[in-house]
């Protein structure tokens, strides 16, 4: 193991967590809630403490960086993340137990909005705002964006890939352009341009800026920390529509919006990921709207909050702008679905994935006509390309430890006595980074009542489907393989 590289790492994390946390700081100063401000003073002199300590412990670190010290990596950097990100909430005493702060935080970060908070409007401004923020900082990846500073090639070379494939959300991870800090900076200016037109939309729908500025990051983040009790329910018509479609958007694979810039209106038309993803959402407003209808005074009114809810979830966002624990079974297994199917791969959303989903379907199709078959040599193809089986072998692989953990968080949480909806619900939307579930854990709930054991098993399922489970396996297995080196550099 290198531990030197990793701990070079270590500090550029702690060090931009430093600096992530100064317009908190700011906010805690401007509004004199001093102890507030000063639990992320503190936290920002600790976590730049940690990352001297790290620069020194990285000197002279070799330059071999191999495929299993990216995922630990990756792992080990996402946990550091969230541990010195919780401490705010503690030190400022606005959560003071330090689990449910861990869980709050590690919600922010994987971008799930899975809350543990019966009164959300008790924070201060500047919790809200770190809250919030952690979305964003999640949604695309803080580890992206070091991919996007970090000067490509030299001492860092052999380095950069590792740590983009452990992060990158979906069953294979590309590049858009050769060289891979260009990739990961392209990545971020769509996220921002998006980020930006949507909090320029919401400003037009007359809502003060600090809501705006929170609602945007956590729409950006696909992460749904409203800064309200109700979260989006009290807003305008006008302000859910905006928040829908912007959710829909950053459920988009970022590749598309690079090839429209590109002009390749036809790759992006066929691209058969994004069709399975809009027919997906298109079928579900309208089966969920027809189920609903006689719940509300019109049916435009049902078909706004349908199309608010199945974007918020097959997006994994986790607004809400009802209660749609309400609704019928019906509407709810739909919704449970979305949850489970998420948005496409490459953009800042949970879930399986749609590209998942597509492979496993294909992969079942060929299997069955293999039966009838069993001499004809068979592909399976997405986009007129063949799929490694590589990839259809670690998708399978996915699927085997998705349902695993699942079954195997679900015991363990259900050692709190909940009902079975309430269990398997907070495992499903921690999992796939949704944020609310159903009964004990739906939209007007929260995860406070259960166990800290309970929290914890919730907390390694938010940081497992964040990081597509692999990297947290690798971490927690003790069996990792030795020097494997990844023939993917960066040019």
């Amino acid at each position: 193991m290198n531990y030197k590289m990793m701990f070079r790492f270590y500090a550029l994390v702690c060090l931009l967590e430093g600096v992530f946390l100064i317009p908190s700081l700011c906010i805690g100063i401007a509004d004199g809630t001093q102890r507030t401000a000063l639990g992320f003073a503190v936290t920002m002199m600790l976590s730049w403490g940690l990352a001297l300590l790290f620069k020194l412990l990285s000197r002279n670190a070799p330059k071999d960086f191999f495929a299993r010290e990216g995922f630990i990596c990756v792992a080990s950097a996402w946990i550091l993340l969230s541990l010195i990100g919780a401490l705010p909430f503690f030190f400022s005493g606005e959560i003071p137990n330090y689990i449910d702060a861990l869980f709050e935080t590690v919600s922010g970060f994987t971008t799930t909005g899975a809350s543990i908070l019966g009164n959300v409007e008790a924070l201060s401004r500047a919790c809200l705002y770190w809250r919030s923020f952690s979305h964003w900082i999640g949604g695309m990846g803080v580890l992206v964006f070091l991919l996007a500073l970090v000067p490509a090639g030299g001492k860092n070379e052999g380095f950069t890939m590792h740590l983009f494939r452990a992060e990158s959300p979906g069953p294979e991870v590309g590049k858009l352009v050769p060289k891979l800090r260009q990739t990961a900076a392209m990545l971020y200016i769509t996220y921002l341009v998006l980020t930006v037109l949507n909090f320029i939309f919401l400003m037009l729908g007359d809502i003060p800026v600090f809501e705006a500025v929170c609602t945007t990051l956590g729409t950006a983040g696909t992460g749904g920390f409203g800064i309200k009790n109700d979260s989006m329910a009290s807003y305008s018509p006008y302000i859910q529509n905006v928040t829908t479609v912007f959710m829909l958007l950053f459920g988009v694979n970022f590749s598309c919006y690079y090839l429209l810039i590109l002009r390749q209106f036809r790759a992006v038309f066929r691209d058969e990921e994004l069709r399975m993803y809009l027919c997906i959402v298109v079928a579900s407003v309208l089966l969920i709207t027809w189920n609903i209808s006689s719940m509300y005074s019109s049916v435009g009114e049902a078909l706004r909050h349908a199309a608010f809810q199945v974007a918020s979830i097959i997006s994994t966002s986790g607004f809400s702008s009802t209660d749609f624990d309400l609704w019928p079974s019906f509407s709810k297994g739909i919704l449970m679905l979305l949850m489970v199917t998420g948005a496409c791969a490459g953009s800042t959303c949970g879930g399986m994935k749609c590209a998942r989903v597509l492979l496993l379907l294909k992969g079942l199709r060929r299997n069955i006509s293999n039966l009838l078959h069993p001499q004809r040599v068979q592909s399976v193809r997405v986009n007129d390309r063949v799929i490694d089986e590589k990839v259809m072998a670690n998708t399978n692989a996915y699927l085997s430890a998705y349902v695993v953990i699942l079954i195997g968080s679900f015991l363990l949480i259900s050692l709190d006595e909940f009902s079975i909806a309430t269990n398997f619900t907070a495992v499903l939307t921690c999992f796939n980074n949704v944020g609310p579930g159903f009964e004990g854990v739906g939209p007007m709930m929260n995860f406070g009542a259960f166990s800290y054991f309970s929290k914890l098993i919730l907390i390694f399922d938010m940081l497992a489907g964040r990081l597509e489970i692999f990297p947290m396996l690798l971490l927690f297995s003790g069996s990792l393989p030795h020097k494997r080196r990844c023939v993917a550099r960066t040019a």
